[in-house]
């Protein structure tokens, strides 16, 4: 069953200028898709599309021979063996691009190009992260929350699980989500060289880098976010205290899911969230 949420969320976030005054960028977030659990609900995982894509867009760069059975993120989650899980599904902000010379896409965040020496726009990973934890804060105590996306919305995801294992977004902010798993496809993790500060000496952002599990999963093929940044942000993550990573490569392929990778991203989510295996409640 799907239904929608508000279909305009706007932040303004105060970034800093020259001369000591603050400008306001303002993100208004677009639509967010809603998939029920057909069965008990135990578990909300918030998952987040790609650059150019929205919450229920048809991705024809994403599923390769399923196409003709599936729409939509939304509708492929839908038909995953987890009915326990309640999948919100937004809308990325749509603002000037870099890399598209400025065009206007649908994005997280800005990205100029990927790069170990590109600059992270940290404005609108902030704005991002904390338009996901809004979405989660309503959701019930005892209910299990996690994150998840694919290339630009695995980035996030992976921002936000650095937000939650330092308490705070790069502005100071706390960061109120209190994350079970998160789940990164065809992604990379941003301000990576930064990662290692938020962490060590903090007793508590510790602990929560070791019990919170991530899985990351990359096609050797993947001509658009290379193969190179998720190795490479399943390194820094073990190597920064993050002892719960899982880390699934794919020969041949591409910038897009198959049934194989969606296939362990369930098994993975039932066994880290404790989900119940029955088919219905």
């Amino acid at each position: 069953m799907f239904s929608l949420l508000p279909s305009r969320i706007h932040i303004r976030v105060e970034v800093s200028s020259r001369g000591g005054k603050a400008a306001r960028r303002a993100f208004e977030f677009g639509r967010t898709y809603v998939v029920r659990p057909k069965g008990k609900h135990q578990a909300t995982v918030v998952w987040l599309h790609g650059l150019g894509d929205n919450g229920s867009s048809n991705f024809v760069r994403i599923l390769s021979y399923c196409l003709v059975l599936f729409g939509s993120w939304s509708q492929l989650l839908e038909t995953l063996p987890l009915p326990n899980i309640k999948w919100i599904c937004p809308t990325a902000p749509t603002q000037p691009i870099t890399i598209f010379g400025g065009f206007p896409s649908t994005a997280w965040f800005d990205v100029g190009e990927l790069s170990e020496d590109a600059p992270d726009d940290v404005e609108g990973l902030d704005a991002a992260a904390a338009h996901v934890a809004n979405l989660l804060s309503t959701e019930p105590a005892d209910i299990k929350i996690g994150i998840g996306g694919f290339s630009m919305g695995a980035a996030t995801s992976l921002y936000s699980a650095t937000c939650f294992t330092s308490g705070k977004y790069a502005n100071g902010n706390q960061y109120p989500a209190n994350l079970s798993a998160v789940v990164g496809l065809s992604g990379w993790l941003p301000c990576s060289k930064t990662l290692r500060n938020k962490i060590e000496g903090v007793e508590e952002a510790a602990r929560r880098a070791v019990t919170l599990p991530i899985l990351l999963c990359h096609g050797k093929g993947d001509d658009v976010v290379p193969y190179k940044f998720g190795e490479k942000s399943s390194r820094v993550l073990a190597s920064t205290g993050f002892q719960d990573v899982t880390f699934k490569a794919y020969n041949g392929l591409g910038h897009y899911t198959i049934p194989q990778e969606m296939d362990e991203v369930c098994t993975w989510l039932t066994s880290k969230l404790g989900l119940e295996e029955s088919s219905s409640s």
